[in-house]
């Protein structure tokens, strides 16, 4: 906390952090009213950021910190869901994502490759589908909105369209891929 303080703006004398408590409690530690407290918290009259780890406003400044003390939550990272409802009505878009890739594995793991990685890409897509749309995804959001968009549809497309072309019998067909694998294994 910073030692130096501002006038209170509802009293004209300065305050100082040396404020001299009024009582002692039983192990003899000074303690001050509430009121005295009221006249003795900083404030600050410049821009502030989010308060520190004590709830006291910090100072603002255009440089960067030397070192990292915390990490911001993601924008979207709220629960979705109000605060009342039980963990899982909170988390849902995550358990939603995280239920269909469930599904996918163990679609894949009673041999139904195709089906199962469709499956599992499709959770991907729907959970960038998901972070775009809604305001507050719990914990889907991890980065930025836009980096969590782009990781979670890149990473479902790819998904789904290597399953479209797995071999045999793909359902997807590239035309230049076959020269491609040609002139690798052959040449």
């Amino acid at each position: 906390m910073s030692a130096d303080r501002s006038d209170h703006p509802d009293s004209g004398e300065r305050t100082d952090a040396t404020a001299t408590p009024t009582g002692t409690d039983a192990g003899g530690r000074a303690h001050a009213s509430a009121e005295e407290r009221a006249f003795t918290e900083p404030v600050v009259r410049d821009p502030v950021s989010a308060p520190d780890a004590e709830g006291v406003p910090r100072r603002t400044t255009r440089r960067f910190p030397r070192f990292t003390r915390d990490t911001a939550r993601p924008e979207g990272g709220g629960r979705a869901a109000p605060g009342d409802a039980p963990a899982p009505a909170r988390q849902w878009p995550m358990l939603a994502v995280l239920g269909l890739v469930a599904l996918g594995l163990l679609v894949t793991a009673l041999d139904q490759f195709r089906v199962g990685t469709i499956l599992i890409g499709a959770a991907l897509l729907g959970g960038a589908v998901l972070r775009w749309l809604l305001p507050g995804v719990g914990m889907l959001a991890v980065r930025s909105r836009f980096t969590d968009i782009a990781t979670y549809g890149l990473l479902g497309a790819a998904i789904v369209l290597l399953a479209l072309m797995a071999q045999p019998n793909p359902l997807l067909h590239v035309p230049f891929l076959k020269d491609t694998l040609h002139f690798t294994v052959d040449g």
